[in-house]
């Protein structure tokens, strides 16, 4: 079983308004024995440039807070998500230097200076176009962005497809694919389950089993597994599968991280 849910939101993020403790709480619930708020930092984001912007003076003290609370009850770590954006390698640098993250999501939540999540990205453009020039995007930014620890939902974009999965065949951007993982590989950086393809009716995680497949194919070894919840009833979401999948790509282990250093834990 899967005991660490290693993406999840408060309201430290523009989209949630979820107190920390209530996410602490809810993991408990559920049987976790590891978390990691991993709140959105999305510096520079195009849509709005207030939106998706820590204040790190409130949230460094109120993780440590959480942290010495529930010392007894569930091992919590501080994280952070960054949205990758190719300009900002030296802020992201900077800020990845200046605070004492576990843990570091890198994450394409932006392509071509559109968010997918409007949809205005999708006009006079078949979702399959967009899907390709994602991971175009995404092997753009991890070339110029370091200051990470994985990559997040790696195809994310097809959440937000005007037919979501009806015109994704990772197969036909294989080649690309594999660039971005053998790339990840080389320079010690892991990849995300993540679980919230489930909860936007998908029918799998982020990215598609057969990637992370592939990506243990080619000698990856360092995976999480996260939720992407922003409200405690979505923690460990569809964790009822996500050991079996691991598995059936050939992983025996999964990942946490503390001190921005790998912790290997066994599936079952």
């Amino acid at each position: 079983m899967i005991k660490a849910d290693y993406h999840m939101h408060t309201y430290f993020s523009s989209d949630s308004d979820t107190p920390p403790e209530a996410m602490a709480l809810g993991a408990i619930k559920k049987g976790l024995r590891w978390i990691c708020i991993t709140d959105h930092h999305d510096w520079d984001y195009p849509e709005d440039k207030s939106q998706f912007r820590i204040d790190f003076p409130r949230y460094l003290p109120a993780i440590r807070k959480l942290k010495e609370d529930f010392r007894d009850r569930i091992s919590i770590q501080m994280g952070v998500e960054i949205g990758f954006q190719k300009h900002l390698g030296p802020y992201y640098k900077e800020l990845a230097d200046t605070y004492p993250f576990d843990f570091i999501i890198g994450s394409t939540h932006v392509v071509d200076g559109r968010d997918p999540y409007n949809g205005v990205l999708f006009e006079n453009q078949t979702d399959a176009k967009v899907y390709e020039r994602a991971f175009e995007e995404t092997m753009e930014n991890i070339r110029i962005i370091r200051d990470f620890d994985v990559l997040g939902h790696m195809d994310y974009i097809v959440r937000y497809g005007r037919h979501q999965a009806k015109e994704y065949n990772w197969k036909n951007c294989s080649d690309l694919i594999d660039e971005i993982l053998r790339w990840l590989i080389e320079h010690g950086k892991g990849i995300e389950m993540n679980m919230a393809g489930f909860k936007y009716g998908l029918g799998f995680c982020h990215p598609y089993p057969e990637i992370i497949r592939r990506y243990r194919e080619l000698g990856g070894e360092i995976i999480t597994v996260g939720s992407d919840a922003h409200q405690p009833d979505h923690i460990a979401y569809q964790y009822e599968d996500a050991g079996r999948i691991l598995e059936q790509c050939g992983f025996r282990y999964y990942t946490i991280f503390i001190g921005r250093k790998p912790k290997f834990l066994k599936i079952n």
